[in-house]
């Protein structure tokens, strides 16, 4: 090859080499500095689909550099007080929102990917806002504290009669799936625990007839009250007869049901109580966080790298 042509060769080669690492280039582009911390186009390119998806929605720019500007001082901030979210916290987290959808986490990475979001998306955000409840509930303990008084006042001007608690006693029972099942395999254990249901009519019977079944788990006994649960969860152990199972629900340990083996009237916190202590923390703490974030806001360092 004659050194003028292999010149322009080399010189092709680099050019096409260049512009396909450009998308890559810009994607990795720093926009703003938070503290110190980058935020790249990439970082806001998926927040974007993340609040798009989630809220049917869509932001804009700003709105979205905001969002992650903020997340960077509330992880700074706790840092500072040595408070810090571990990795397994987040996965733990991450598989929650998985089975609060009813499907396993690999199918929740599936329907991520095909909305364009990365699971470290979900798993940043979880973390700025798990380590900033950490920081605000111990920062602000005493004034998110409820008085037994201030219960008892707005029960008393509320028009809705509190309702009667119930003590639940549950076993809970476990249709074990593998991790990383197809969808075919966890639809034929759905109809194995679908099965076991239907022959589930008193707990001292059934529960015998469970553990006596191949990848059947049952474990200890539980108590829970009913101003534990959701309204919704509340609503079906109400209308439950006891010696039953609850519907499966798929968990990160398989599908998960309850027996339900005791119900007895409780005095102590009523559904109504739980549900109105709930609305004056949430009130509470929005307010002091709310407070919190803009003092932080005030003394950040934030560098825009480009025109806002």
């Amino acid at each position: 090859m004659r050194p003028n042509t292999f010149r322009r060769w080399l010189f092709g080669a680099i050019f096409f080499a260049a512009a396909a690492a450009m998308p890559a280039l810009s994607q990795a582009q720093v926009v703003v500095v938070a503290n110190g911390s980058p935020i790249t186009a990439y970082d806001i390119e998926q927040r974007a689909k993340l609040v798009q998806s989630s809220t049917h929605k869509k932001p804009t720019r700003q709105e979205i550099i905001q969002d992650l500007i903020d997340d960077r001082l509330k992880i700074a901030k706790a840092k500072s007080y040595g408070l810090e979210v571990s990795d397994e916290d987040i996965n733990k987290a991450f598989a929650s929102m998985a089975t609060r959808q009813h499907v396993s986490v690999k199918q929740f990475v599936g329907f991520l990917a095909r909305a364009g979001i990365a699971p470290e998306t979900i798993k940043a955000r979880l973390r700025a806002e798990l380590t900033w409840n950490q920081l605000v509930r111990g920062k602000f303990s005493a004034s998110l504290q409820i008085n037994e008084s201030e219960i008892i006042s707005a029960l008393g001007s509320s028009s809705e009669p509190a309702k009667v608690g119930y003590i639940y006693t549950l076993y809970p029972v476990t249709v074990v799936v593998p991790s990383g099942s197809s969808e075919a395999v966890v639809a034929t254990k759905k109809r194995e625990a679908e099965n076991l249901r239907a022959r589930f009519v008193n707990c001292k019977e059934g529960l015998e007839f469970a553990r006596a079944l191949r990848d059947v788990a049952v474990r200890e006994p539980i108590a829970r009250s009913s101003a534990d649960f959701t309204p919704q969860l509340r609503e079906l152990l109400d209308k439950m007869e006891i010696g039953h199972l609850t519907t499966p629900e798929l968990t990160q340990q398989g599908l998960q049901m309850f027996a339900v083996c005791e119900k007895k009237a409780s005095k102590t916190v009523s559904p109504a109580e739980r549900e109105l202590r709930n609305q004056i923390f949430a009130k509470r703490f929005e307010s002091e966080a709310k407070k919190y974030l803009e003092e932080i806001r005030k003394s950040a360092m934030i560098e825009y790298k480009e025109a806002k």
